[in-house]
């Protein structure tokens, strides 16, 4: 056996740290399931003031032009992220989606709140952007509908 392979286990049953497989596998189908339910408060205040208004008081306030282009795009991925991130279909697209849509709230939040939640910063939004990242990478995992139907992506 080669060093890389003690370094990178090809599977999680080679791990012999990972007592659980199965507990890890329901924790990362919690994740990806809660983190797409939370897209809900997310996206509920820019349904409930309407995309006009969430360009003009948000996005180009924070200098995103055509800001009606960016309002649309942001109510869009956070509607269909609730639907394909909870039910684990088309996962990883959904996810790569989202991350797009995350680094750009990352580098206009510091502009106006700076680095802290408490400002309306960065920080929070990088969290979640972290957390879209893993999910891009990981995939819906065996409990999901990309499983299911044998869709990798």
């Amino acid at each position: 056996m080669s060093h890389a392979s003690h370094v990178f286990p090809a599977s999680p049953d080679a791990d012999p740290t990972n007592r659980y497989p199965h507990a890890a596998e329901w924790a990362y189908a919690l994740l990806r399931v809660a983190a797409g339910l939370m897209l809900v408060p997310h996206v509920w205040p820019k349904l409930m003031a309407g995309p006009t208004a969430i360009a003009a008081n948000v996005m180009a306030r924070r200098g995103l032009e055509p800001s009606l282009f960016f309002a649309y795009a942001a109510i869009a991925f956070e509607l269909a992220g609730i639907i394909l991130i909870t039910l684990g279909l088309f996962t990883r697209i959904m996810a790569v989606l989202l991350v797009i849509e995350f680094v750009f709230i990352v580098y206009v939040h510091p502009a106006s709140g700076g680095w802290a939640a408490s400002t309306q910063g960065a920080e929070f939004p990088f969290i979640w952007l972290i957390v879209w990242t893993f999910i891009a990478v990981r995939g819906g995992g065996p409990y999901s509908l990309d499983a299911k139907l044998n869709m990798p992506f």
